[in-house]
């Protein structure tokens, strides 16, 4: 019995070591949903996955400073962009994916009532609070929330009074924690923390499209095509949209 133990044992070893998982690079507001879609291609593929979730900033630097990964899932245009221009993804694979919008939320249980609009009294509202979103010069929901209040000319006042967080769900925790009076977050991140409440939505027209692009990387393994063919299919797309976000292929 000792003996076929220590042949499972070594039999299971080689297995793993001849499927390794796969790297899958990816926005911190992507995390729900895209474990759940893992754990289906996995299941339908015999493939594992293993995730790194942080805002696409870092995960870009990270794969231009030679970290190793096979899928770049990001949650803006720009540092796709960012990786294609060093040639660190295989460009024909890349594509745009989902889509999301941009929310003010406040704790679950603030009274704060605002309805979005040029020059809305946003500061005034704050009073002595903070307003939580991503670091608007790296972390791609800072950079959509920067552009918005600029747009509705109310940047210059609160500017001042953020809380500039590393990633999209340190902005939301800070909400969360009652640690800010207010954020600015993706819709798909407010929907799954009923710690939190959408105040309002902000029109489309105050900011870039919200675009996920996906790509494999330079240096990818070759199962790597087979887990974007899957975010693009039937169940990629039913579970993205559960969570509220948009299909855009």
């Amino acid at each position: 019995m000792t003996l076929w133990l220590l042949l499972f044992c070594l039999l299971s070893l080689a297995a793993q070591t001849d499927n390794p998982p796969l790297i899958v690079f990816a926005a911190a507001s992507l995390t729900n949903a895209l474990q759940e879609v893992g754990d289906g291609f996995t299941k339908d593929s015999s493939i594992p996955v293993k995730f790194s979730f942080a805002a696409s900033s870092a995960l870009a630097r990270q794969i231009e400073n030679g970290a190793r990964a096979d899928v770049f899932f990001s949650a803006d245009i720009d540092w796709m962009d960012y990786l294609q221009s060093r040639k660190l993804i295989q460009n024909h694979t890349r594509h745009d994916v989902l889509g999301n919008r941009l929310v003010l939320v406040a704790p679950a249980d603030s009274k704060i009532v605002l309805k979005i609009g040029p020059h809305f009294p946003l500061a005034a509202t704050l009073g002595k609070g903070r307003l939580s979103t991503g670091d608007p010069d790296s972390v791609p929901v800072g950079r959509y929330a920067r552009e918005a209040l600029t747009k509705l000319d109310v940047w210059n006042d609160i500017e001042a009074r953020l809380v500039q967080a590393d990633s999209v769900r340190s902005a939301l925790a800070f909400v969360d924690r009652g640690e800010a009076s207010l954020g600015i977050v993706y819709a798909t991140d407010a929907k799954i923390d009923n710690k939190v409440r959408v105040v309002d939505v902000f029109p489309d027209n105050t900011h870039m499209p919200i675009v996920y692009p996906i790509a494999v990387t330079a240096v990818a393994k070759s199962d790597a095509i087979k887990f974007v063919d899957y975010i693009r299919g039937p169940v990629g797309d039913a579970t993205f949209k559960k969570y509220g976000f948009t299909a855009l292929h």
